[in-house]
């Protein structure tokens, strides 16, 4: 039996062939052939179906693939298919809780990560080295900080400090002020919790080769 994150997957991939392909790839300058557009996600190449839908990811320039699951599906097609028109990026960065048309709250989703910031104290140079696989860019601000590009066009900021006695370790995520015109809300975490998952994927890695 399907989930009903599988059930809302699979109505995302029909609702998909609806919208125009031929926009998308113009908007983002997609790859594409006659069989899928192929868009890059957290690293990895996905390509979607262009009469199904179905979205599949690779790590090896799709000698092998794999079904998307939902957090990557979901934002594969959030930004495709419900983009505003004209979508531009401010080049200012700000938490989550202040981007535009947002109510702001204390720290929205900062129990969400808990396990990774756990994982992540008295990590920071394997997890900066986990950032720099995924194409981070080093910053300066924070025991360990990088400005990620979950989608080519599309930045976020990842900002740890680790615990010492007086503070617990800390995971700031800045997104540019104008992301919401590229995702809704909700589907930034979605792709936060993918991009960190991708993170601690590479770490682990690495834990078990040393």
């Amino acid at each position: 039996m399907k989930s009903n994150y599988e059930i809302m997957r699979d109505s995302m991939q029909k609702k998909f062939l609806k919208y125009d392909q031929e926009h998308m790839i113009e908007k983002f300058n997609l790859k594409y052939d006659e069989d899928y557009l192929y868009i890059r996600f957290c690293k990895d190449w996905y390509r979607i179906h262009r009469r199904t839908g179905k979205v599949e990811g690779s790590a090896d320039h799709f000698a092998s693939c794999t079904d998307a699951g939902y957090n990557e599906t979901m934002s594969i097609f959030d930004v495709l298919c419900d983009s505003k028109e004209g979508c531009s990026l401010s080049g200012r960065f700000c938490n989550m809780d202040q981007l535009k048309g947002t109510v702001r709250s204390a720290g929205p989703g900062s129990g969400l990560f808990v396990q990774q910031v756990r994982c992540f104290d008295g990590k920071t140079a394997m997890l900066g080295r986990a950032c720099e696989a995924l194409g981070g860019e080093k910053r300066t601000i924070g025991d360990v900080s990088y400005c990620l590009y979950p989608f080519d066009f599309l930045p976020m900021m990842l900002q740890f400090w680790n615990s010492d006695e007086e503070f617990p370790a800390n995971l700031k995520i800045m997104w540019d002020e104008n992301v919401l015109d590229y995702v809704r809300y909700e589907t930034t975490f979605f792709i936060v919790s993918h991009m960190l998952s991708c993170i601690k994927e590479r770490m682990d890695a690495e834990s078990v080769q040393t």
